[in-house]
């Protein structure tokens, strides 16, 4: 298979190179040059964009996830690569619920379905204080993936796959759910005469069977995300 991997921590992040462990096939990376966590389905129009070129399948860009997707197969940085799959990921921090209307990392999962290509995204739920481990991370993104290509995807649809951060002594199930509809704890603080943004992720109430309960009761949590 051919793949194209991409994420919004950028190429140099831990959860990349997870990603990149995880799978078998002919990789090709196009992943933002650096950090550009939350800024959603952003794309660059109205100035260049430029690329930084690691290898024949690599390339750093200076512009956003859907930027990298849409470089990679509208705008030739590949030649004509007929990809099977794009991944975006592995994310680090979670990307439940209403997070998709926010992740980058979702947003080149939705590029590369708006495209026309076949995409799943890949993001890992974090405790406070706790790392994550990227071994394990990887093992269960690889996991994930065979099972996910056996299965049908409805048109004009991706897959949102979120890991847990717990310690249930039994390997997570993968839970196929709905994500959840309840806002995020928003919350702000005004120490210096500026808002500072407080609200805490782990204080998110989830929808039954959604895929927030699942992910932060241990649990892989899938779900399918249409246009």
């Amino acid at each position: 298979m051919k793949l194209l991997l991409t994420n919004d921590d950028g190429i140099d992040a831990p959860g990349i190179a997870a990603l990149e462990a995880a799978v078998d096939g002919e990789i090709y990376v196009a992943a933002p040059h650096e950090q550009r966590s939350e800024c959603g389905h952003q794309v660059t129009t109205r100035e260049p964009i430029g690329i930084e070129r690691r290898g024949e399948k690599t390339v750093a860009v200076k512009g956003t996830p859907a930027d990298c997707v849409r470089l990679a197969l509208r705008g030739g940085v590949f030649g004509d690569v007929p990809f099977d799959w794009i991944l975006s990921g592995i994310n680090e921090g979670g990307n439940l619920g209403v997070d998709i209307h926010i992740s980058g990392t979702v947003a080149a999962a939705r590029e590369a379905t708006i495209l026309g290509s076949r995409a799943m995204a890949f993001s890992h739920y974090r405790r406070a204080s706790v790392e994550i481990d990227w071994r394990k991370a990887s093992e269960r993104v690889g996991r994930v993936f065979a099972a996910l290509q056996s299965r049908k995807l409805e048109s004009k649809s991706f897959w949102n796959v979120n890991l847990p951060h717990g310690s249930k002594a039994s390997e997570p199930g993968h839970m196929f759910c709905a994500p959840c509809r309840n806002p995020l704890p928003v919350r702000f603080q005004l120490p210096d005469g500026d808002y500072h943004y407080s609200g805490v992720y782990a204080d998110r109430e989830g929808e039954p069977q959604s895929d927030v309960t699942w992910c932060f009761g241990g649990d892989i949590a899938i779900s399918t995300i249409a246009l």
